[in-house]
């Protein structure tokens, strides 16, 4: 069984890419991906704001006392130096532990921050870099022409910065997500990721407070990702990458029907641990196999708008007739 494929250039030996989560950041979690069978590794985003964060404690810590007793420096104990040498050295270590590709995750504030750090994950070895941009347009007087305009800014900066193959991962929210898919490519995005999970919080009735805290995605919320590469597949230059909802093998040969040449998960490790992704491999062949089927590359995209006989089923036609047809459920007695 031929499980490979290419994403943004690199060549994976299947389609299963761990996507970025805290234990990613764990060199002995990084090495039971791997041998569980995972064909690249996303490592946990760097923060700018948890870098100037380290900074100014660091700056604090080292001025007590500096003015009134400057020898007073030579007491204090050793502290690790602020910046991002800790995530240069994760990046570093697991490039040196394991066999399949290490990719960078990003998430800036400002401009040098973006370009400054997308060169230091570079320099440490990491064989492509994922853009989140994690941009959440509160401020009311923002257009959705400045909002898309910050997303091709900061691509265009890390592009001309570094060589490396650059993923961005997107939300769904642009008015015309096809419009900016394409802007993101012409503007050097070696492969979107779709999609990202903004945050979203709930309201503590009881504390009267926003209630914060991390929602594992379910397979239900495949939909609108599996419509927007099904639409994408075939038509961009750049790879896909799909993301969310992925529980089992069943959303994994889906998104790949679809048109994802990669498919990212990070919900369904963090409920069932690193092993599990030798179960989704698993699957995967097991649905292969059963339809005698040789190789992932003959099933890519086969019902992607570009290739689906019918193209109208994307469309409002399509919607529609859904909602003609549709019968409710019997009512209870």
């Amino acid at each position: 069984m031929d499980l490979s494929t290419r994403y943004m250039g690199l060549e994976l030996k299947n389609p299963l890419i761990a996507s970025a989560s805290p234990p990613n950041g764990n060199l002995d979690h990084i090495r039971r991906l791997e041998d569980a069978g995972a064909a690249a590794i996303v490592l946990p985003s760097l923060f700018e704001e948890e870098i100037e964060e380290d900074t100014r404690r660091h700056e604090t810590l080292t001025a007590v006392g500096f003015e009134s007793s400057p020898e007073a420096q030579g007491y204090f104990p050793d502290c690790e130096e602020p910046g991002p040498r800790r995530y240069l050295e994760l990046i570093e270590r697991a490039v040196a532990a394991v066999d399949i590709p290490i990719i960078g995750s990003l998430n800036g504030t400002t401009d040098e921050g973006w370009i400054d750090y997308a060169r230091l994950i570079e320099q440490a070895g990491a064989a492509a870099l994922e853009l989140n941009v994690y941009f959440l347009p509160t401020d009311l007087s923002l257009s959705g022409r400045e909002v898309e305009g910050r997303y091709l800014d900061v691509l265009r900066q890390v592009r001309a910065a570094v060589e490396l193959p650059i993923a961005v991962k997107i939300g769904p929210y642009f008015s015309s997500i096809g419009q900016m898919a394409t802007a993101l490519t012409a503007a050097g995005a070696d492969a979107l990721v779709l999609f990202n999970r903004f945050y979203q919080p709930d309201i503590d009735l009881a504390e009267l407070r926003l209630h914060n805290d991390l929602q594992l995605s379910h397979a239900d919320e495949i939909r609108l990702p599996l419509l927007w590469i099904a639409v994408l597949a075939g038509r961009l230059n750049a790879s896909l990458a799909a993301s969310t909802g992925v529980e089992d093998a069943v959303q994994i040969v889906k998104y790949l029907l679809a048109g994802a040449d990669v498919v990212m998960t990070t919900s369904a490790l963090l409920r069932n641990g690193p092993h599990y992704v030798e179960t989704l491999l698993a699957g995967t062949v097991s649905w292969l196999a059963a339809r005698e089927i040789a190789a992932v590359g003959q099933i890519r995209g086969l019902l992607s708008q570009s290739r689906y006989r019918n193209p109208d089923s994307f469309g409002r036609a399509n919607y529609m007739k859904i909602l003609q047809d549709y019968a409710p459920p019997p009512a209870h007695s």
